[in-house]
């Protein structure tokens, strides 16, 4: 980061938001990558507004970080600009049968609060790692449901600094994907409309799915979750079973010998060990069953 570009952002937010050639293995759930050149904290939408126009204005690269769990980050790190949001943009409040939603916060928290609220239509979403944010771009889903389902209202901001308001339609979500993916818009926060249900059958849901994932996920490893999109009139995880790729391995990344729809770090992976197993069980399960996987995973940096 040059000085000007330095001093400028300081300008923007106090000093002590700035974080320099911070480790990205702190900030992903694969729990690898390397330095981020500088990460910012930003804790207001105008901080980030004025983040957004002037590093836009410079043509400067920046990726905008939530809970960073379907991110891998390469073993040399991002040279842009990472910009994290902060505690403040991760607000909950609950409006009768609506909860407004900052884009920071964490998809476990808001159903847990919608639950004690005596809310249904987020049981689905509490044990995703992930954050608002990012469930609202690649309208992330499980066990039948996805945010597409509860959505009324989403707040957007453009490179410019500009905030937007996009309502269900104007979203296009479809399987992993929305409007969003092909735009250059930043998630701001969503306003979720729920239905009025008993907080004891709530909670019996929620425990129920989150045995089903325990029984069923490698979560005791560092992942991203399901590596890969659910291709046309098949499953990946079958697909590469199928494959012959159960606990197949690269360095410290292995093919889950629980479920072979994830990629998991054993201990010790690379970035790059990571990748590179991702693109042999796509070419492995293209090669025997010529089904194109495509990953889910957002690969950022230099690998």
């Amino acid at each position: 980061m040059s000085t000007a570009m330095y001093e400028h952002i300081r300008t923007i937010v106090p000093e002590k938001r700035l974080i320099f050639n911070e480790p990205m293995s702190r900030h992903t759930t694969f729990r690898v990558g390397g330095e981020a050149e500088c990460i910012v904290i930003v804790q207001t939408t105008e901080e980030l507004s004025q983040i957004i126009s002037y590093l836009t204005k410079l043509e400067q690269d920046y990726f905008i970080l939530g809970n960073g769990s379907n991110l891998l980050v390469g073993d040399k790190g991002y040279r842009g600009v990472i910009v994290k949001l902060g505690p403040h943009m991760s607000a909950i409040r609950v409006q009768k049968d609506h909860i407004a939603v900052g884009a920071g916060a964490l998809l476990s928290k808001v159903a847990s609060a919608a639950r004690d609220s005596g809310l249904s239509g987020m049981e689905f979403a509490a044990g995703i790692p992930g954050s608002i944010g990012g469930a609202i771009v690649m309208n992330a889903g499980a066990y039948g449901g996805e945010m597409k389902q509860i959505v009324q209202m989403v707040r957007v901001m453009d490179k410019e600094g500009e905030i937007l308001t996009l309502d269900n339609d104007t979203m296009e979500f479809g399987y992993r994907t929305s409007i969003i993916r092909d735009r250059p818009f930043t998630v701001l926060g969503a306003v979720l409309k729920l239905n009025p249900g008993n907080k004891e059958e709530i909670s019996a849901k929620m425990e129920e799915l989150m045995k089903q994932r325990k029984s069923k996920q490698p979560l005791e490893y560092p992942s991203a979750g399901s590596t890969f999109k659910r291709p046309d009139g098949h499953f990946a995880g079958k697909l590469i079973m199928d494959a012959g790729l159960r606990g197949y391995r690269i360095g410290g990344a292995q093919v889950s010998e629980k479920h072979c729809g994830f990629v998991v770090n054993t201990g010790g992976a690379t970035a790059a060990d990571i990748r590179e197993l991702i693109e042999e069980i796509r070419e492995r399960v293209l090669d025997r069953f010529h089904v194109r996987l495509e990953p889910e995973v957002i690969f950022l940096g230099d690998f």
